[in-house]
């Protein structure tokens, strides 16, 4: 079978990973739509272990910003301490441990922190990054917006959650079809997107 082009953006379980970024108690009252990104991170999550795909967890400064929230429902995850505003020092020695790895599925927050700075060192690094535009927010809708530009400009991809999802699956002959059907089955709730792509903003044409 011939290799995916990787200017294509195909993401495969085998070859791709879930990083889940500070979904902390602090921020809960701060970010925009909190609740919602969180919701749409755990549907990943759940998929993600439904297909085998790694899964990495950081917090930011914990012991200022609180532990991970627990309805993302990371049970059985070791979260990683930072202070860097990127995770990837933080997993510096997970990502050189998985040459097969392509692609990084990115959820969390802020858009124009730690997201957009995690995105420019795996760009850096040759990997595709999809960056999960309704799992990921900023304080400021406008921070949020400029910086999912900025990611788009510079070669990540923007996807939704289920857009993603059903490119990992593949088939609906996969037998864990069924299983992400029920989780997809709802669409995802409503986290500002479509006030930010609406009106006469050029940023993401």
């Amino acid at each position: 079978m011939a290799a995916a082009r990787p200017s294509l953006g195909r993401v495969l379980p085998g070859s791709s990973i879930l990083f889940l970024c500070d979904m902390q108690e602090k921020f809960r009252h701060n970010i925009a739509y909190f609740p919602q990104i969180v919701s749409v991170a755990a549907r990943m999550l759940r998929v993600a272990r439904l297909l085998e795909v790694p899964v990495m967890l950081t917090e930011q400064y914990p012991q200022g910003l609180g532990p991970t929230v627990p309805e993302l429902g990371t049970e059985g995850l070791r979260p990683l301490a930072k202070t860097c505003f990127s995770m990837v020092p933080a997993l510096q020695q997970e990502l050189d441990s998985r040459p097969q790895l392509r692609s990084v599925l990115l959820c969390g927050i802020e858009a124009q922190a730690c997201i957009l700075n995690t995105t420019l060192d795996l760009l850096d690094r040759g990997l595709q990054v999809h960056v999960v535009v309704d799992a990921c927010s900023s304080r400021s809708q406008v921070d949020r917006l400029v910086a999912l530009a900025r990611m788009r400009q510079s070669g990540a991809f923007l996807s939704t959650s289920e857009g993603l999802i059903l490119q990992l699956v593949g088939d609906a002959a996969h037998p864990q079809f069924k299983e992400i059907q029920k989780l997809i089955k709802e669409p995802a709730p409503d986290s500002g997107l479509l006030g930010l792509f609406q009106g006469q903003n050029s940023l993401l044409h």
